[in-house]
């Protein structure tokens, strides 16, 4: 018997490995928390694969350290700088799992967030879910939790960004390994519409499993930021019209200042 799933007769949903995709930049701040918040995971078969977009903070360091205790990370290093999306692809080339997963390095996950969503995969026969998770600020303060439908379709998706990058999980047996754009900002949006196109619609879980932390400087906190990106994402990301790509971005703003509302 392998050693892996030794212990593990129990939990035989546990066989298929999971692999962690993060990056890091300057992430000395917040990146213990994420390695501690996946080896709290009650979901054992695990790899975290770290890309490091070239930090001149102690981030690597940090990281070494946990790594020399647990195996299941492993870290790879740019040699200069080639942003988020880049370094995402890299971590989805090295990993080796059945199922990619996303947790950023100032995010954290709570306990069960793995064996629920590989579980309601599993139950459900779907190779793409998410689920809700909580907001908080820079300090770890709780400010709201994002609750996605439980159902959504390409058409949801389009008007707005209900999947959470921490939330996002998909089978590689159904889809393979999907890589991120090149556009410089919200490439994990574009991500999930490209899968969205091609399986319609899928289920999540309203359960929160996620912690995302909102910080200062990010695009949902910059108003032109929001509308710049987003445009780029249904004209670059989608290839749509001027027109068309136009006409979503007024009703994805439509949607965020309602919301803005409700969360006031």
């Amino acid at each position: 018997m392998d050693q892996i799933f030794s212990g593990q007769h129990s939990h035989s949903m546990q066989k298929d490995l999971v692999s962690i995709i993060t990056t890091t930049y300057n992430s000395s701040k917040y990146i213990e928390e994420t390695i501690l918040s996946t080896q709290k995971q009650s979901y054992k078969n695990w790899e975290l694969i770290i890309t490091d977009d070239c930090s001149t903070d102690h981030t690597i360091d940090l990281i070494k350290r946990y790594q020399k205790k647990d195996s299941r990370i492993k870290l790879f290093l740019f040699d200069k700088n080639h942003g988020v999306g880049a370094a995402r692809n890299k971590s989805v080339k090295e990993a080796k799992g059945r199922y990619i997963a996303f947790c950023d390095s100032d995010d954290m996950w709570k306990p069960d967030k793995l064996s629920k969503q590989i579980n309601f995969m599993k139950e459900n026969q779907i190779i793409f879910s998410y689920c809700s998770y909580d907001v908080v600020n820079e300090n770890g303060e709780y400010t709201y939790t994002v609750i996605p439908p439980p159902l959504l379709s390409y058409n949801d998706l389009l008007s707005w960004c209900w999947v959470g990058c921490l939330t996002a999980i998909y089978d590689t047996k159904g889809l393979g390994k999907r890589y991120f754009s090149k556009i410089r900002k919200r490439q994990d949006y574009v991500l999930w519409l490209q899968i969205f196109k091609e399986i319609k619609e899928t289920k999540g879980l309203v359960e929160s499993l996620a912690i995302y932390r909102k910080r200062k400087g990010s695009i949902s906190s910059n108003k032109f930021g929001l509308i710049k990106y987003n445009y780029l994402v249904y004209k670059k990301g989608l290839r749509y019209s001027s027109f068309k790509s136009t006409l979503l971005l007024v009703r994805y703003l439509y949607n965020y200042f309602i919301k803005k509302t409700i969360n006031k």
